[in-house]
């Protein structure tokens, strides 16, 4: 975490100086720096899955419902780091539009969970 702190905080330093010279390069320093970021937490995203294939060993829980779990993670922090860098760079249209469209592709993701639970509340109700 320590690594990534500095990362961030040089990044917007080194944006700040570059400000005043020109502008559009300390955006560049900063979306090089969110996106050497995100590939240190796709590291820790390995980890996590690692744990929740082992957590699933102990835990009698359908595979497909945990691959769909890990699938709106994975989502969700995708188009939050998207939206973030669109924001960031002054886009907040295009970021809200990413943040849209993460949220239904959630959605979508998540409907055979969903339909299965429909499908057990209707067999409980007859």
């Amino acid at each position: 975490m320590i690594k990534i702190a500095v990362v961030g905080v040089a990044a917007v330093l080194m944006a700040m100086q570059l400000k005043e010279i020109k502008p559009q390069f300390g955006t560049y320093v900063v979306f090089g720096a969110g996106i050497l970021i995100f590939f240190y937490a796709f590291e820790k995203l390995a980890q996590i899955i690692k744990a929740v294939e082992e957590l699933s060993e102990y835990v009698t829980i359908e595979e497909r419902y945990l691959q769909i779990l890990l699938k709106m993670l994975g989502i969700s922090y995708v188009s939050e780091f998207a939206a973030s860098l669109c924001r960031d760079g002054g886009y907040s249209s295009a970021a809200g539009q990413i943040e849209l469209f993460g949220r239904l592709s959630i959605l979508l993701v998540s409907m055979p969970v969903i339909l299965s639970l429909l499908n057990t509340l209707g067999r409980l109700l007859t």
